[in-house]
């Protein structure tokens, strides 16, 4: 009597582990670009409409909104409040409960590291000479140094506004990226009036910084690139 014993060969296992390290080497960066875009739309989303909401409190509480803002920050722009400054630094202190004021975007620290918050790959709008405030949960809200009477006439498009009337967020806070992101199927460019911009979850497009713009009691995108990503968000 002879006993037949079936089981694999150690070059079958071998062959077998290979693939799935194949596999798995070209799945997991897309994942994980997915899983980083997924996150980064739900926060700007969510960063947003703080923003919006604070405006809207201003005006209730204060007569102020990004249309009203008349005066640059000081240079305690940390300590204005928006009954005595109509300024935009003024503005956040007097709505958004546990943000940090910075006298630059600059002045930041990348975590894990002794440098300077820094923005990557040729920003359209985005500068580390913005004002910027960190909010309770650690995203960035940067703003011109110079912003002030931004006023959008209606049927106006937002092309028209000057642009000390930018800023931009980010949504990861200082921690990299530090990327604005652009259009993978066109040039990164100010918002259109008729857009060609798609951005692909991946790491060449997708960034962690939206360009936004301040006027009345608003804050929406400024560049094609935001705006997409926003009508994508759920």
């Amino acid at each position: 009597m002879t006993t037949k014993r079936f089981g694999f060969t150690l070059a079958e296992v071998l062959i077998t582990l290979g693939i799935i390290g194949v596999v798995a080497a070209m799945t997991i960066p897309t994942l994980i670009s997915n899983t980083n875009s997924a996150k980064f739309k739900s926060q700007y989303k969510k960063t947003l409409s703080t923003l919006n909401q604070a405006a809207l409190m201003a005006t209730a509480q204060y007569d102020l909104d990004y249309a009203s803002v008349t005066t640059a920050c000081g240079a305690s722009g940390g300590t204005e409040k928006p009954d005595v400054t109509a300024s935009m630094c003024a503005l956040i202190n007097g709505t958004l409960s546990g943000a940090t004021y910075y006298a630059t975007a600059s002045a930041m620290k990348i975590p894990g590291s002794t440098a300077s918050y820094t923005i990557n790959a040729s920003p359209v709008v985005a500068k580390t000479t913005m004002k910027a405030y960190q909010l309770a949960d650690g995203s960035v809200v940067a703003f011109d140094p110079a912003l002030a009477s931004c006023t959008l006439a209606p049927g106006d498009p937002i092309t028209g506004l000057a642009t000390k009337c930018y800023g931009f967020i980010d949504v990861n806070g200082p921690t990299l990226p530090n990327k604005e992101v652009r259009c993978s199927s066109s040039a990164g460019k100010v918002a259109s009036s008729v857009g060609t911009c798609i951005v692909r979850n991946n790491a060449a497009d997708m960034g962690d910084i939206f360009p936004v713009v301040f006027h009345d009691g608003t804050v929406e995108p400024i560049t094609d690139a935001a705006r997409y990503v926003l009508n994508q968000a759920k």
